[in-house]
């Protein structure tokens, strides 16, 4: 094992401390006075999924939710209690002066104009990724943001992973040579993959507040897909790249500590979910990042699938000149592999082509030049790292968030980091709407529209 893997390994137990005193920290006593307030807008499936995490840290209390359909916030109460306020109109959420911090896990279309809402009303702000649904919507954002003084964090919570920190600091320390190339792939194979979710029997113009849902949009007649499936619709969503190359670029940018890319480019297809979205259930990105001072150019390809006969996986490849690392779920595997000084003769050579006496000339030379040493491939075992049991990047994230709320601290994904990281997958979508390539400046965050 090489020294920067035996530094690694060590590092192994600092992480595990690390994470015993964050664990720790989740079973002090918080007095009532010092509590967090919170409140959750938006009530679907990541909407309970945040608000029982964001529940799990010390001194967090839920005072209220919004939601659009009367059985969520029926549900809401079931799970929280009687006592909590439930409302369709999240406005009435953010004129509490009792409240803290804000939830925002509506559907994409209403990201930005609810963050913004909230900061503006001096809330603390949590707000699922992407961050915004359209790429003229992130400065406004980021600029309310530093004019509020509040803490906001988006939730891409695999940026808090233990994984993801050390495989960044792998990277950094030159396990894999020269980063070239990043692969990365979300595959499913399922119809809720697919975001078919199950329907409500009462679902209705009656049930969800659809006009509400729908403000400031062309007329829209009543459609239940669009309400409880909206990551298939433009409209609503921002599809398979706005919903998950987020992640994975999230993950990039957080490993080799860039800014994000300055040119992309994806294809698509609606493959087999013809069910009435007008997103493609298959979807290739071709991202170029730019040379700077963190790290060289290198080039990223993205797949999301939908009907993958691969199953319900993923995964992300950093390929450089001296090895690759594999990253997936909690956990990351190193195989190093350096080419041999010599550069090779013979085999799928031309040497066999020249005569035979020139030949036994050049090997001659050749050995002559070049040691026994010189001539051999070196490999290394591969090096695993695996993340401590018990770890949870989704409580880890929260924990960041709250720490931010009590004590100003910075967090892991500010709304710069967000943006950053969502507008790659919203120019992917304009891209393969338009069939063109999209180039970005990702240090002033701008579309550039002149070569």
């Amino acid at each position: 094992m090489s020294g920067t893997a035996l530094a690694l390994a060590a590092g192994n137990y600092v992480f595990a401390d690390a994470w015993q005193n964050r664990v720790d920290s989740y079973s002090k006593i918080i007095s009532p006075n010092d509590k967090i307030r919170i409140a959750t807008i938006g009530m679907g499936i990541m909407g309970f999924n945040d608000t029982n995490t964001a529940l799990k840290v010390p001194g967090t209390e839920l005072v209220a939710v919004a939601d659009l359909y009367n059985g969520r916030l029926e549900r809401a109460k079931e799970v929280y209690g009687a006592q909590i306020q439930t409302t369709r109109d999240y406005r009435e959420i953010l004129q509490r002066k009792d409240i803290d911090a804000v939830i925002v896990a509506t559907a994409d279309l209403w990201h930005a104009k609810i963050s913004i809402d909230a900061l503006k009303a001096g809330k603390h702000v949590y707000c699922e990724k992407p961050m915004v649904k359209q790429l003229s919507e992130g400065l406004p954002v980021i600029d309310a943001w530093k004019k509020s003084g509040k803490t906001m964090e988006i939730g891409s919570q695999r940026v808090s992973a233990i994984a993801i920190l050390k495989a960044r600091e792998a990277i950094k320390n030159g396990m894999i040579g020269q980063l070239s190339v990043v692969v990365a792939n979300t595959d499913r194979q399922s119809a809720l993959g697919a975001w078919e979710y199950t329907m409500p029997p009462d679902a209705s113009p009656q049930t969800v507040d659809w006009k509400r849902y729908t403000e400031g949009m062309r007329d829209q007649p009543w459609d239940p897909k669009k309400f409880f499936w909206w990551r298939n619709y433009r409209d609503f969503g921002t599809g398979v790249a706005g919903d998950l190359f987020v992640h994975l670029i999230s993950g990039i940018n957080v490993i080799t500590d860039s800014k994000g890319p300055n040119k992309i480019y994806a294809s698509g297809q609606l493959c087999y979910w013809k069910d009435g979205r007008d997103v493609p259930d298959v979807m290739a990105g071709v991202i170029q990042y730019p040379k700077t001072d963190t790290h060289p150019e290198f080039q990223v390809m993205l797949r999301v699938d939908f009907i993958s006969g691969n199953n319900e996986s993923g995964g992300t490849q950093f390929i450089g000149s001296e090895g690759v690392l594999t990253l997936s779920g909690d956990s990351f595997t190193i195989r190093r592999h350096k080419m041999s000084k010599a550069p090779g003769i013979g085999g799928w050579d031309a040497l066999e082509t020249y005569p035979k006496k020139m030949q036994e000339e050049l090997l001659k030379a050749y050995n002559q030049k070049w040691s026994a040493e010189d001539q051999k491939d070196i490999s290394e075992p591969d090096f695993v790292f695996s993340a401590p049991e018990g770890s949870d990047d989704h409580l880890e994230h929260f924990g960041h968030f709250f720490d931010g709320v009590r004590n100003n601290t910075p967090v892991v994904e500010n709304p710069e980091f967000g943006f950053r990281a969502c507008a790659p997958c919203l120019a992917a979508n304009e891209s393969y709407y338009k069939n063109e390539i999209i180039r970005w400046d990702p240090v002033t965050m701008k579309r550039v529209t002149a070569l």
